[in-house]
């Protein structure tokens, strides 16, 4: 297994890096939109967690169809977010603050108010306005000539994937029809992303998150008969789906790093790309984007030899000499305090569970709430022990759970309009933080503004940041001690599995001062039963809870050691 040194490493291989959900953060103007000046107002929180760089999730002009990746224009702030003044002001504390600024970035389409869009539509077939999409004549139906769509494929949000404009041809769109399909064998297409990539990076930022990063390249006419299930990769290990991880893609990432390479450091980038395992270091290759999100671990369940697959699917990235990711959480998905706290079912994936679990309202099944924060923050201390870099998302620090009850009437997420109610979508793990237990909005805006764009549950108030400050047991106060600690502890990027009883995950790796760095995970069962387990000889750095009288590790609870 290749062995990186942190000395000689860049600085995002073994990063800690938050995840900014801007509309949901902070609300400075009192709008009920999280916005810059919010994010700006918040860096003292950051410092204090002790985070290496925060993402954020997209802040530009949008109509907000899909939370902000329905983009009107890649180079501009929302002006309900801010402005780019704001945007310099927000980089700036940042980086007086020594973290670094990462920003999502959105290829695979672009909103249907983008002014590229707009020319499209009053544009003629044929027309270079519509070669910068995926336009495609219709196929004759029983409504007449070109009144049925190109073929059979499905949008991941539910419904077809393609949308007619009115003159017999339609466009593609992977995700909502607010999110046309651009095409990228367009040269323009690929001249433009690159100007944005300079535009943000000659502001500052120091790193790009590229959404969808799988997508992009297409081979559309040779495949309109072919029936896809869904428009979702199938995680093919041949380059051969028709819209997913072409290996022509890697011409534009190569075109990319070429560009990020010019900046003085070099510019980072992490892949968000849902591909399979065999295919992944495509896009964490050096002359790539140099990272690609593994979500092997987020998605084991609570259970020791899905969790350990997760681990080594994810550690497969140092064999070829790139750099691990580590997430639990994220916008897309149910909060990790309630995905662990629910029984496991044994036909479906922890995340999909959940995800059916906050459809049916949290009625069934039970959540229990002390074990999946009791394992989430496990979780935390696991993923931050592993060598590579951890991903975490805002609310994570406080424990936050999914807000698994918001009526229908406020729902924003277009998965439950476009599923029609079949599934509910992502609203519950985007609803605004919680800052003080009072006020209108929990702190999220300032006392008398209006209402959070998501209502926030009563629960909040307990979990307010104010109140965690207070506890010295707090989940705050465990995310702020594990980065301090792990900091102190980082050495080269290498592990080493050690035996262990069932149902106990442990590992060492070099400690950077010195001696080995223990992990033990006491996973427990399915229940959070289980018998407590003896700690390995050395000195005892951290504990996600409490031990035992006997000085034991209980089931659900992590350990880190230090021997030698």
């Amino acid at each position: 297994m290749t062995s990186t040194s942190p000395q000689a490493a860049p600085w995002w291989r073994q990063a800690v890096v938050y995840q900014v959900y801007p509309r949901s953060f902070a609300d400075a103007d009192g709008d009920g939109l999280g916005d810059l000046r919010g994010v700006t107002s918040r860096v003292p929180h950051l410092a204090e967690l002790g985070v290496d760089a925060v993402w954020l999730s997209p802040f530009y002009p949008s109509a907000l169809s899909d939370g902000g990746y329905d983009v009107d224009d890649h180079r501009d702030v929302d002006p309900r977010l801010g402005t780019l003044a704001d945007f310099d002001e927000m980089t700036e504390a940042l980086h007086a603050a020594g973290i670094r600024v990462v920003v999502d970035i959105v290829p695979n389409h672009t909103s249907d108010r983008h002014p590229w869009f707009r020319e499209a539509l009053a544009s003629p077939r044929g027309s270079a306005a519509r070669g910068r999409y995926v336009f495609r004549d219709g196929r004759d139906g029983p409504a007449g000539p070109m009144s049925e769509p190109p073929s059979s494929w499905k949008s991941l949000f539910g419904g077809s994937a393609w949308e007619p404009v009115g003159d017999g041809q339609w466009y593609l769109h992977a995700f909502a029809k607010e999110q046309p399909d651009l095409e990228w064998s367009d040269r323009e297409v690929r001249e433009d992303f690159l100007t944005t990539l300079r535009f943000w990076a000659d502001r500052g930022v120091d790193g790009f998150r590229v959404d969808v990063a799988h997508g992009l390249v297409r081979d559309v006419d040779s495949n309109l008969h072919v029936e896809l299930p869904s428009t979702h990769t199938a995680l093919f290990d041949d380059g051969s789906h028709p819209l997913w991880d072409r290996d022509d893609l890697m011409e534009v990432y190569r075109e990319w790093r070429q560009l990020f390479d010019t900046y003085d450091p070099p510019r980072a980038a992490v892949a968000e790309a849902s591909v399979h395992p065999s295919r992944r270091w495509r896009y964490s290759d050096p002359s790539s984007l140099g990272q690609a999100f593994t979500f092997d671990l987020f998605e084991a369940g609570w259970d020791a030899a899905q969790l350990r697959r997760g681990v080594e699917l994810g550690l497969e990235q140092l064999d070829v000499g790139a750099s691990c990711t580590w997430t639990l959480a994220n916008h897309d998905c149910v909060r990790a305090a309630s995905r662990y706290g629910l029984p496991p079912d044994p036909e479906l994936s922890s995340h999909v569970a959940a995800k059916a679990w906050v459809t049916r309202d949290g009625a069934a099944p039970v959540l229990d709430r002390a074990l999946g924060l009791r394992r989430a923050r496990a979780g935390l201390m696991l993923e931050l022990a592993l060598p590579g870099s951890t991903y975490l998302y805002q609310g994570e620090e406080l424990g936050l759970h999914e807000v698994a009850d918001l009526p229908a009437p406020v729902l924003q997420d277009p998965i439950a309009f476009r599923s029609e109610g079949a599934e509910k979508g992502r609203d519950g793990c985007r609803v605004p933080l919680p800052w003080t237990p009072d006020g209108s909005s929990f702190g999220f805006g300032p006392d008398g503004g209006r209402d959070p764009h998501l209502p926030q549950p009563a629960w909040f108030a307990g979990a307010a940041v104010s109140v965690q400050e207070a506890d010295p047991g707090s989940t705050l106060h465990l995310h702020r001690a594990a980065l301090e600690r792990r900091r102190g502890l980082l050495g080269p990027e290498e592990l080493a599995w050690e035996e262990g009883p069932d149902g106990v995950l442990h590992w060492s790796r070099p400690a950077g001062r010195g001696g080995r760095w223990h992990c033990v995970v006491n996973v427990g069962g399915a229940d959070g039963s289980g018998a407590s387990v003896p700690l390995p000889a050395g000195e005892l750095v951290l504990t996600s809870g409490p031990l035992d009288d006997a000085g034991h590790l209980p089931p659900s609870t992590t350990a880190w050691v230090v021997s030698g």
